[in-house]
């Protein structure tokens, strides 16, 4: 059946990115999901017969290019390309050091690059598209998170970008831009502890006019629908899905 499609999902095995392989999955399309830790991967795997798990690290060239080839090897063919996985950290600007920043930039915007380029034949002849999970604060200001934020400032501007260069050869990109979610990262790409990341959530609700922090399936939602037929007129803008948080 010509109509499922064959999807690339980074930072796959838990939060958005595990979210949006589910829904992919049960539409009838092909995932594949990358993730540096087996045990998440094989699990989120085991949730769906459509979903494979393939141990990368987003930042590696060499790896970018095997994803690419397993999903090709696998299915024959390549539809989205869905850039998730991400990095970050408190960092603010007294504490910064150059391993630190280019650990940020290498998983948010290097990674991403490499994967596009690995995979932008496949996704030429099959006239497919890229979507990038940026952030609220690639495009609202926080002490404490300007190297994370320039990242994901340097992801929006590089899906407008990539839109209009690769318009031509018929690939749509697009990023959604999503708002605090539950979704573990406080306390791991974060690094806070369990009080601290209670303190923070709680701040966060009292500041997005919604009044609650998203789900991973509040976000998911609009990957799959960006990826769809209805998005077919739709490229190079950054959907914000973060409860208003980016207005407050």
């Amino acid at each position: 059946m010509q109509n499922e499609k064959v999807i690339i999902i980074t930072g796959g095995s838990s939060g958005i990115g595990r979210a949006a392989a589910l829904r992919f999955a049960n539409q009838g399309d092909k995932v594949l999901i990358t993730g540096r830790r087996a045990v998440p991967l094989e699990q989120t795997a085991a949730e769906h017969e459509n979903i494979v798990g393939v141990i990368a690290d987003t930042a590696s060239a060499e790896d970018a290019r095997r994803t690419v080839d397993d999903a090709i090897g696998k299915w024959g063919r390549l539809d989205v390309l869905i850039n998730n996985a991400g990095a970050g950290a408190i960092l603010p600007l007294a504490d910064a050091a150059a391993d630190r920043i280019a650990d940020i930039f290498s998983v948010n915007v290097v990674g991403p690059s490499l994967l596009a380029r690995a995979a932008l034949p496949h996704l030429k002849s099959t006239q497919g598209t890229i979507i990038n999970i940026s952030s609220t604060f690639g495009h609202r200001p926080a002490t404490g998170l300007s190297h994370y934020a320039a990242s994901k400032a340097a992801l929006e501007h590089l899906t407008r970008c990539w839109a209009l260069e690769l318009a031509p050869l018929g690939i749509r990109v697009n990023a959604v831009a999503a708002g605090p979610t539950e979704s573990g990262a406080l306390t791991g790409m974060m690094g806070l502890s369990l009080e601290q990341a209670e303190a923070v959530k709680n701040e966060e609700r009292a500041r997005i006019p919604l009044g609650r922090r998203g789900i991973p399936d509040d976000v998911a939602q609009w990957i799959v629908q960006l990826a769809g037929p209805a998005s077919q007129w739709l490229t190079g803008q950054v959907i914000a899905v973060d409860g208003g948080l980016g207005l407050a």
